[in-house]
């Protein structure tokens, strides 16, 4: 059987036949290279609206993260609590708490931002907290003033914002505790105004307890269990993120130039003092030159004549008048002013002296060898942090003292309406002299042995069994019965009907 062509037709053939296919697969080419060109610009502008590739998708993405969730978890199921309790009261307290919420929605934002941002200086880190900041200094400055009706309420709001302060938490070198042990630390401190919530509101007002507790929930256990989950070590900084770039001061804002800060001026060396020689001898010398001179100095000076000499004027009399009395008595009572102390002699006692007014007193240095004397204070509360071997509370008027534990002994002596709370241990507290005493123990220190003597309106309170169970107060007596039996007196307390 003979082939269909001829020997040398064959090559033609198969030319033709691969010029057909060339040109089928060039333009199968140009048609995928199309296709693939569509799919690369549809997926370009898909990319540019996807939620992932913008930096505020990524700050979205951040907001959804564990922690964050969690922390919106905390603000609605704690700061839910304290609003929903707030509004029921109303007025100053709703103010503070209202405050308080935005304090943790601040911290909110802040931590998202940081997750994106590196770790900054100083004064970086002081300008990206400035908006945390400014709601603490706001709640405190509800606290000054005259003494508002809800004090106790206004000082438990400001004291425990400031466990919002762990943020700030830069390493073991910074200044301040770890996370955790800074809010238990900052709450003992706004204890101390919510357990007088507790006390005053027990039978009076529902409202005004369920805030207080839903105020200890909010740090302990909330933000306290919160921080153990997720930022036990303090925040986490982004390593690739933004820098926080500290706010320029207004001349180099208004002139447009990155001025250099001054360096601040040193709490040792003032420049009053530098100048103050110079600007002296300039006067002085001036003073000297024109004695010197031989010029008429006292040519500007009036002749002084005899009525005007004091023994010629009838209005100078022996009679002290009664402004003269009061002038007399102020000098007096500000030169009996004393200085304020807070100092420790010789490495073994502490000295708390004189002081007014003063909310914020702490000593956290101290150690089990070390007494601690309180004399002369008003108006101020003391905060011991850390075991020390004695307390004393000598002439103090108003004055709260908070501590923990004690190896030898609390004493209050002449002292009028203070108050004492004790955190941890303590063997014995001893009342003398004293009008009025507030003394709060812990579940560890029920055992205490309290000696009074010479004393009234001294009332302990005590821990319910329970954790959400109300405080328990206890009225000590200040009268006896002593009655002859059996060879010797036989002492009672009084009792009187109705008690």
């Amino acid at each position: 059987m003979c082939d269909r062509y001829a020997p040398s037709e064959i090559p033609v053939r198969e030319s033709l036949r691969e010029r057909e296919f060339s040109e089928r697969g060039g333009a199968m080419e140009e048609k995928l290279i199309e296709r693939l060109e569509a799919a690369v610009v549809r997926l370009e502008a898909i990319s540019a609206v996807q939620p992932g590739n913008s930096p505020a998708s990524r700050g979205d993405a951040t907001a959804m993260d564990s922690s964050t969730v969690a922390y919106d978890d905390l603000i609605s199921q704690y700061v839910g609590r304290v609003s929903a309790a707030a509004e029921k009261i109303g007025g100053q307290v709703l103010d503070s708490t209202k405050i308080l919420a935005e304090a943790f929605a601040v911290q909110k934002e802040l931590l998202v931002q940081l997750k994106q941002t590196q770790k900054p200086d100083v004064a970086g880190l002081a300008e990206f907290l400035y908006p945390l900041n400014e709601k603490i200094m706001k709640a405190s400055a509800m606290t000054e003033g005259r003494r508002s009706d809800f004090f106790n309420h206004l000082k438990t709001v400001a004291d425990s914002l400031t466990a919002l302060a762990w943020i700030a938490y830069t390493g073991k070198d910074c200044g301040m505790s770890m996370p955790i042990a800074h809010v238990e630390e900052s709450w003992q401190s706004a204890e101390f105004y919510s357990n007088k919530i507790l006390v005053e509101y027990k039978n009076k007002d529902p409202n005004h307890v369920e805030w207080a507790k839903a105020m200890k929930e909010l740090f302990v256990p909330g933000l306290r269990d919160y921080l153990k989950c997720h930022y036990p070590l303090g925040p986490v900084w982004s390593a690739t993120g933004k820098q926080v770039v500290s706010a320029p001061t207004k001349a180099s804002a208004a002139s447009g130039t990155a001025a250099p800060l001054p360096p601040p001026a040193s709490l040792f060396s003032s420049e009053s003092s530098k100048s103050s020689p110079s600007q002296a001898k300039g006067g002085m010398s001036a003073v000297f030159q024109e004695i010197n001179s031989g010029k008429s100095v006292t040519a500007g000076l009036r002749k002084v004549t005899d009525d005007m000499k004091t023994k010629n004027r009838v209005d100078r009399t022996c009679v002290v008048g009664a402004t003269e009395k009061e002038s007399h008595g102020s000098s007096s009572s500000v030169s009996k002013t004393r200085t304020p102390k807070l100092e420790l002699q010789m490495g073994r006692k502490w000295i708390v002296e004189n002081q007014i007014g003063k909310k914020d007193l702490v000593i956290t240095d101290c150690d089990a060898k070390q007494s601690i004397y309180i004399f002369g204070c008003k108006d101020s509360v003391l905060q011991i942090q850390g075991k020390v071997n004695n307390i004393t509370v000598d002439k103090c008027t108003k004055m709260g003292v908070l501590f923990k534990d004690v190896v030898a002994a609390c004493e209050v002596v002449n002292c009028s309406g203070v108050e004492v709370q004790c955190q941890g241990s303590a063997p014995s507290i001893s009342v003398d002299n004293t009008a009025g005493c507030q003394l709060y123990l812990s579940k560890d220190s029920l055992e205490t042995a309290i000696t009074t003597a010479k004393s009234s309106e001294i009332n302990v309170l005590v821990p319910g069994a329970g954790q959400d169970d109300d405080w328990g107060e206890h009225s000590l007596p200040q009268q006896y019965v002593h009655v002859y039996k059996d060879g010797q007196f036989v002492t009672t307390p009084a009792s009187h009907s109705g008690g």
